[in-house]
This record gives C-alpha cells, sequence and structure tokens, in this order.
C-alpha cells in the first residue's frame, strides 16, 4: 500500500496549496513507494509565518525542558530500527546495517544536541571602564533553512535540524526528492512524538522540478536568516550563493574527492578491509567515501590482488537481503551516471581490475579500475557510487601531491602502524577533516565536521555546530555610574 504524506506546517499535517504531488520511488523496484505533497512558494511562506511565531516562546523555554524534548527524541528513534530498516531500503537503496547505524548516530546527534542546550554559553571579558561588566553571549538567530540529503537520511536529517533547534532557533526544512521521509518527516515525526512545540519544526517537501524555486523562495525570505546545505558541491553553489545575495550565514557541507593513503609500514590486511569500507559502504554514496586509493609501491601488488579479489566478492542486489553488501544507487539514471564515468575512463586508457560493466536497473557492480589518465572525467569528477581508483606511489612527497589534486577537500583516511609519520603526512593534506590509521569514513557527534575548498565551510558537530547556528552579542554591565565630557 503506497504511503501518502503532506507537509508539516505549524504541526499539522496538511496538502499542499495547489493540491499537487510528487511520487517517491524505491530505486531498486522502481515502484511508488509513497506520494508526498509538492510544496509551491506560498507553502514555503506559510511554514517560515509558522516558524517565525514559535520562535520568541521556543527560545525563551528553560533550557532542561528543551534538552528533555531531544534526550525523548533520541530513545523514541532508537527503538524505530526495524521501521528505519524497512524505510530506508524502500526510499533509498539503504542495506539493514547502513539503516541500523543511521538511527544509532542519529540519535546520538540528538543526545549531543540535549547536551549543547545546558553546556556553558559564552564568556566574561575584560571591560575598559571602571566597575564595569563585559560579557559575551550567545543567542539564537531566528528561523534557520535546512536542507537535507537522501544518502545518509537519518543521520543527516537530524544534523540539518538538531544544532540550529538546540540553539534555540526554530527551523524549515526541505528534504530531498529521493528521500522526503527518512531525512525530513521522519525525523519531525520523532520530534513532535517528544514534545517539540507546534512550529519549532516545519517540513516543506516539493516536486523535484520545483527544487530551485523552493530553494529560492526559503532563502530570499527576510525571516530566514541562517542556512544549512548537505549535499553536492554543484548544487552548494546555489545555495550559497543565495544566502550571500541575501547577507545569510550559511553552512555548506559538500561533496569530496577523498582519498585513502596506504602507507609503506601498514598492515595490508587491514588497509585492505579498511579501503573496501571505505569506497564501498552504501554504495559509495557518502560524501567521505575513498573515490581515490593511494598505494605505496612497495605493498601495491599485494594490496591489488587482495583488494580486487575482496571486491570480486562483495554480494550485490537487493538492500532487503541481509547478505548484500553493495544495494542499488538512489536511481537508475544515477548507476547510468557511475557507468558513463567508468566507461569514458576505460575508452581513454583506464584499466578495470573488478566489476565494470553496465547496471542492472539501479544496481552498479563494485568496480575497481587502474591506470585512470587526468583526461578522464573519472580523474577528477566526485563518483558517489561502488567505484574506486587504485593509485601507486613511490614516496610521501608524491602521496600528498596526488592526495592534493583536487579542489575538494572534505576527508582522508592515512592506514600506517606508525602514528608519528600518519601525522606527519596527515598534516600536509588538505582537507576538513583527516584519519590516521584508519579510513575516510566515520562521523562523531562532537566532532567538527565539514570540509575546506570546494567541500564547503562551517562546521557541524559539537560547540561548532551551536556556534554556527547562534550571534555572540557584546553586553556590558556599569556598576557605578560614568563620567562624560558634557
Amino acid at each position: 500500500m503506497t504511503v501518502t504524506r503532506g507537509l508539516l506546517i505549524g504541526g499539522k499535517d496538511v496538502p499542499a496549496a495547489s493540491g499537487r504531488t510528487e511520487e517517491d520511488l524505491n530505486p531498486y523496484t522502481g515502484e511508488v513507494y509513497a506520494t508526498v505533497a509538492a510544496a509551491g512558494p506560498e507553502d514555503v511562506r506559510r511554514a517560515v509565518d509558522a516558524a517565525d511565531a514559535a520562535f520568541a516562546e521556543w527560545a525563551a523555554l528553560a533550557p532542561f525542558a528543551r534538552r528533555a524534548i531531544f534526550l525523548r527524541a533520541a530513545d523514541l528513534l532508537d527503538a524505530r530500527g526495524e521501521e528505519v530498516a524497512g524505510l530506508m531500503a524502500e526510499e533509498a537503496g539503504g542495506t539493514r546495517p547502513w539503516a541500523y547505524f543511521n538511527v544509532a548516530l542519529g540519535a546520538n546527534i540528538l543526545r549531543e544536541a540535549a547536551a549543547a542546550v545546558t553546556a556553558p554559553r559564552g564568556e566574561v571579558l575584560s571591560a575598559q571602564e571602571q566597575g564595569a561588566l563585559g560579557l559575551a553571549v550567545r543567542e539564537p538567530l531566528g528561523v534557520v533553512a535546512a536542507f537535507a540529503p537522501w544518502n545518509a537520511p537519518v543521520i543527516l536529517g537530524v544534523r540539518a535540524v538538531a544544532a540550529p533547534l538546540a540553539a534555540g532557533n526554530t527551523v524549515v526544512v526541505k528534504p530531498s526528492e529521493d528521500a522526503p521521509i527518512a531525512c525530513g518527516l521522519l525525523v519531525a515525526d520523532v520530534l513532535r512524538e517528544a514534545g517539540l512545540p507546534d512550529g519549532v519544526l516545519n517540513v516543506v517537501t516539493n516536486a523535484r522540478e520545483d527544487a530551485p524555486e523552493i530553494a529560492e523562495v526559503l532563502v530570499a525570505d527576510p525571516r530566514v536568516r541562517a542556512v544549512n546545505f548537505t549535499g553536492s558541491t554543484e548544487v552548494g553553489r546555489i545555495v550559497g550563493g543565495l544566502a550571500a545575495r541575501h547577507l545569510k550565514p550559511a553552512v555548506l557541507e559538500l561533496g569530496g574527492k577523498n582519498a585513502v593513503i596506504v602507507l609503506a609500514d601498514a598492515d595490508v590486511e587491514y588497509a585492505v578491509d579498511a579501503v573496501a569500507f571505505s569506497v564501498f559502504m552504501n554504495s559509495g554514496q557518502i560524501c567521505m567515501s575513498g573515490d581515490r586509493v593511494l598505494v605505496h609501491e612497495s605493498l601495491a601488488e599485494e594490496f591489488s590482488r587482495r583488494f580486487t579479489a575482496k571486491v570480486a566478492a562483495l554480494r550485490a542486489g537487493d538492500p532487503g537481503d541481509p547478505g548484500t553488501v553493495v544495494g542499488p544507487l538512489v536511481s537508475a539514471r544515477s548507476a547510468h551516471r557511475v557507468a558513463r564515468l567508468v566507461g569514458d575512463a576505460v575508452a581513454k586508457g583506464a584499466r578495470v581490475l573488478a566489476g565494470g560493466g553496465e547496471p542492472e536497473g539501479a544496481v552498479h557492480p563494485a568496480t575497481v579500475l587502474t591506470d585512470v589518465p587526468e583526461a578522464a572525467d573519472l580523474y577528477r569528477t566526485e563518483v558517489f557510487g561502488p567505484v574506486c581508483v587504485l593509485e601507486s606511489f613511490p614516496d610521501d612527497d608524491t602521496a600528498v601531491a596526488l592526495a592534493n589534486a583536487t579542489e575538494q577537500g572534505l576527508t582522508c583516511g592515512i592506514i600506517t602502524e606508525n602514528a608519528t609519520h600518519g601525522l606527519a603526512v596527515a598534516r600536509r593534506v588538505r582537507t576538513g577533516i583527516v584519519h590516521i590509521n584508519d579510513q575516510s569514513v566515520a562521523d562523531e557527534p562532537q566532532a567538527p565536521f565539514g570540509g575546506v575548498q570546494a567541500s564547503g565551510y562551517g562546521r557541524f558537530g559539537g560547540r561548532w555546530g551551536i556556534e554556527a547556528f547562534s550571534n555572540t552579542r557584546w553586553v556590558t554591565l556599569a556598576s557605578q555610574h560614568a563620567h562624560y565630557p558634557f
């Protein structure tokens, strides 16, 4: 039976003003899983109306009352593992382990938000005037526009709203058209059940063709005071440009052309397992996925032999099958995009070590390439699919140069048994995140998460997320009368 969902505005589930709807497809079967309301500009303004009206009361709510809501929501989300596993398989082709990981991390993001509500916020400053007290205090901004992606829908749907809400803001979230329930409406359902007041979080789903207009209307509304977006660099440039045009701060977490570097002192067996996880978890549809695997030439032959054998054995197909590692991509269109990148690379001289070939529907085979020339689109384009490129290097200088040979800078993994060596290499790699003796995919709710260069700016996570969605205000208190020259 097809699921039907409306917009969430002011605590009520309502249809779009136009009555239009959008189909939400199962990427593996191609069947309609759900029908959601397709918002127009009028609906966006209604959602901002509701968020603006709820702001003052939410910002003034006692911190311990706000904290209790987030803690309840975390427990409620933890209890929905089985439901989320079914939802993510239907909406985004997610495998069961990936869905349960989304639930666990999403719940912990809510717990970190709860901790942030009552954490110390502000500083006592030195004052120039005798008897004066200076304060730097953090205050909420107002209404925040949030854009949540489909690929880690629960994690990134929660992340899009948790820090803004914890800082005392209200939110209007526009979830991805590819997973509007998992990365938008589900998150709102959990928070509503936990006691979040009406209007504090509003969700506007939309038709795919309307996305640019919806984004522009939302960001341009003068009551929206900040923006956060997680998604592709291409779309992030547009959203960031809209925010800048209206002088609004933005947090942009965008794509990556991430490298995993296997140094000469690495444990090869461990490196193979780590890299396989980095490349093929969630079919490579993670902003942190390892597109490029750089291996010291002394280990290259052994690593390549072991790695390609492991990749060839990975089961691909139905996300509902517990043995599936590489599930479908988010759509058949996406799978064919990945196949075109692979085909272009092969036509220009790349060699296929594992996988390759045409996708079956939305399922693209796990693929390993080598000898990819700079002329190939794949050399610089983020794959966002189950594909990686192997390349060897003779020394650390070359490894660093190869890792930095991209306009993006999100994350990097450095596999080594020598932490000092790993740290020396890590300090030279231009990314917002680096993991020594680990691969490139990791996220913890208390850590600063974000990239540099074309991977975006600003940080989610911990106190950095709270700072991103609040203003610093200077307040002085004079304990005695000042003297004036006239």
